[in-house]
This record gives structure tokens, sequence and C-alpha cells, in this order.
């Protein structure tokens, strides 16, 4: 057995057998075979999930040689690329073709199988997750037949599919509506929680992508505000050597230290938020979308992110913001607030509500638990949605309540993959057991 880690070190395990099909047909013979041989199987991209949802005791399919571009129309800006393609290498080459996404998360190592299906999202209150981005998908499903779906064919699986969890079958290709390449104009600059807080209604509407970063323990803020760079005006990128200090140096090298010495000396943490916020200085600078949108991301960290109705957002962070001030807990990373449109992807963290997002992280050689189940509490009290790729502690009989289209998601399961081939402990507690599993 080959042992597998997730990148966190949240999950592990051991699958009976790697395989690491390199075609559509590879795909779907490695499928076949293990269905044969009674086993379960799950694909695995680069393990950027926190939870087990990539966990396997039967056939692992590794899909990082399924990553290749089919077909490139930009004139419609429709791109079909295979599932296994990282985020990173996409970008790269819809840049190449003058194409961008609309919107991106801040981190692109996760393959775009993988973060499609666990809802992965970016920040503006008008510019929807990657799902809501995805216009057709093929399946390779248990029986390793193929299923093509979108609006138009198969919209149930379609509605279904777009954030599938690894439920339904094996995303082996996905078409995506990209738009001509765009340069943003990004601004970060520090800002008082509370002058936050009460301006968001404001700064959401100003600004195609808004997010904020408080750092707990002060009364401190970094907002970004990112916007499209007006036609005819002249790009003015950020300088090689202040992105390598700032993105590079402080934002990696020197933010593991801190988380270091937070850890040996927990009581320190309060003092040294205080010191990292007030060294905070504003910034703004032009560069391709998918450049500023991504954040380079090298220490290592634990994370659980609720999806809140946009409206209880001010008063969950305030919640946290009590909670941290009288429990003690010495928590060194920010929180991050942010914030995306209603959608209609069944199991999307924002279907049928415009959204707020409240991420919280603790530095992995950290505990974690008594943090996040406080937060836990205090977003499940405002009808939270757990993201499904990060840390949370609910089960298929809360979930459900949260899911308008959650037993119709059941039964697109129930019908594609009767058996639970794809099932596993992670997806038996979330969405429960397949009908054909013991």
């Amino acid at each position: 057995m080959t042992a597998w880690r997730n990148w966190a070190g949240t999950a592990s395990a051991r699958p009976a057998r790697v395989e690491r099909p390199g075609s559509v047909e590879e795909l779907a013979a490695a499928i076949g075979r293990a269905a044969g041989e009674g086993l379960r199987v799950k694909a695995v991209g680069s393990g950027h999930s926190f939870t087990g949802i990539a966990v396997t005791d039967g056939v692992q399919l590794r899909m990082d040689a399924l990553d290749a571009p089919i077909r490139v129309d930009a004139s419609s800006g429709l791109v079909t690329v295979e599932a296994g393609v990282p985020l990173h290498r996409l970008n790269a080459v819809l840049a190449a073709h003058g194409l961008a996404m609309t919107n991106l998360g801040d981190i692109d190592r996760q393959t775009l199988s993988g973060a499609i299906s666990t809802g992965t999202h970016g920040t503006g209150a008008r510019s929807g997750s990657l799902a809501a981005q995805v216009r057709a998908l093929e399946l390779v499903l248990a029986d390793g037949s193929s299923l093509r779906c979108s609006a138009e064919e198969e919209p149930e699986v379609f509605a279904a599919a777009r954030v599938g969890l690894g439920a339904l079958g094996v995303v082996a290709s996905v078409t995506l509506q990209c738009e001509p390449a765009f340069v943003l104009r990004a601004e970060e600059g520090p800002m008082p929680l509370g002058d936050v807080l009460g301006g968001l209604d404001e700064l959401l509407a100003a600004n195609e992508h808004f997010e904020f970063y408080w750092f707990p323990h002060t009364d401190r803020t970094l907002t970004k505000r990112n916007n499209r760079l007006p036609p005819g005006e002249r790009p003015r990128p950020l300088g090689r050597a202040r992105a390598w200090w700032e993105d590079e140096f402080l934002s990696n090298t020197a933010f593991e230290a801190v988380c270091r010495l937070g850890t040996a000396v927990p009581r320190a943490v309060p003092r040294l938020n205080a010191v990292a916020g007030r060294a905070l200085s504003a910034r703004a600078y032009d560069a391709a979308s998918h450049r500023v949108f991504v954040s380079p991301r090298r220490v290592v960290f634990r994370e659980m992110e609720y999806a809140v109705p946009r409206e209880a957002v001010t008063e969950v962070v305030s919640a946290v913001r009590r909670w941290v001030e009288r429990s003690g807990e010495p928590v060194a990373f920010p929180v991050e607030v942010r914030f995306a449109p209603a959608d209609d992807v069944w199991l999307s963290t924002a279907h049928g509500r415009d959204t707020a997002y409240v991420a919280v992280h603790q530095y992995h050689r950290l505990p974690y638990e008594r943090y996040f189940r406080a937060v836990a509490a205090i977003a499940d009290a405002a009808g939270g949605r757990p993201h499904w790729g990060k840390l949370h502690w609910l089960d298929a009989a809360a979930l459900r309540d949260r899911y308008p289209r959650f037993d119709d998601f059941l039964a697109v399961r129930d019908r594609l993959d009767p058996g639970g081939v794809f099932a596993n402990p992670y997806l038996d507690r979330v969405i429960g057991r397949a009908p054909g599993r013991s």
C-alpha cells in the first residue's frame, strides 16, 4: 500500500492501489476494474482539501496526467480542458490565448476538478464561484461509462455535479465560460474593523472584488479592493523587489517565524498580531487578473470556513471577536471575510442567497479544535454552511436543512452510483450512505 497525506496533514490514507490514468479511456478502465473487484474509488488532485473527501481504502486515482487543453474558442470564451489540470497551469493556458476566468480563489495549486467539486470560490458580490463559470462536464460513472452534462443535456446531473463532492463520478473534463483577459487594479490598506463592518454595503457596492482580513486580539484589518483597470489607462505593476519583499518574505518567511514564536510563547500572540497590524502599509498596483486574485501560501495551516447569509456577517464577525477576547485562545492567523452572489448550484454554499464567507485558520503546530468549534457554533446559529473541503463537524442530518435541493442531489447520486463506488467515510457522514452500501 502507498501512503497518502493531504497538504495540511489533516487527512491520510493507504489505498489498496494507486492508478494514474492518462486518458478518459484509461480512467474508465481503472474505475471498471475497481468496481469489478468490489473496491471503492476516489480521484485525488493536489490534496488541498482539509477534510477526508479524497480518502479511500480502495483505488486512488491520481489525476495529474489528465491535464491537457482540449478545445479553446477565443471568440466565444468557451474552453474545455481535462479535469486534472492545476489552476496555475490553466491560468497560463488561458493567458496564452488572451482569456481569463472571471473570478478565482486565492490559491492556485488545486486541480480544476477538485476546486469545482468542493465549491472553491473567490470574492466579489457580483462574481460567482468557479462552479458558476462551468458550462459542461464529462463524468466517468461507476460502470465505466461516460456522461456529458450541461444546462441543456442532463440538466439535473449538471445542477448536482458542478459541486459534486466526488460522489457522482469522476470528472474527466470541464468546459468553462471564460472572458477576454483583463487587468485588475489592486488596492490594499489597513482599516479599523468597526469602520469595515459599518461600511460594508458601500464597500461592496463600490468594488468588483472586496475582502478583508481581521487580526484577532486587535481592531485592525487589511482590506483588499480589486477593480478592472479603466480602458486606456496604463498599468502600474508592482516592482519586483517590493513584490518579493511583501508577498514572499513578509507574508511567508517572516510570517512562518512569527507563527513559530507564537507556538513557543502563546501569550505573545496578541502582541505579535498588534505589531503585524501596525506594520501594514497601503499599496496599489495593476496586474493580470489571475496574478491579483492569487497569493502564494507557504505557511501550513488548518482552516474552517462557513458561508453565512450576507446580512448576518457583521454579527457573526463581531461574535467571533467577542469569543476571542474572552477565551484567551491565541489566534495568530487573520480571519478572512469574502463575499459572493447567490447561485443555483444545488450544493453550492451560496445556493439561493447572497453570501459572506468567514474563514478561520490556525497554524499547524497549534491546537485548533476549541477555536474552530466556537466559531462553528456562531456560524451554525446564523444558518451557516461549511465549505465542503474545509474542516467542520456537521453531518447529513444537519446539512439537509441548509440546502433546499439536498434530497434532489441524493436522488442523482443514488441513480448514478447506487452501490457507493465513489463513497468514503466523509461522504457517508455529510450526505449519507448510498442505498446499495452495507
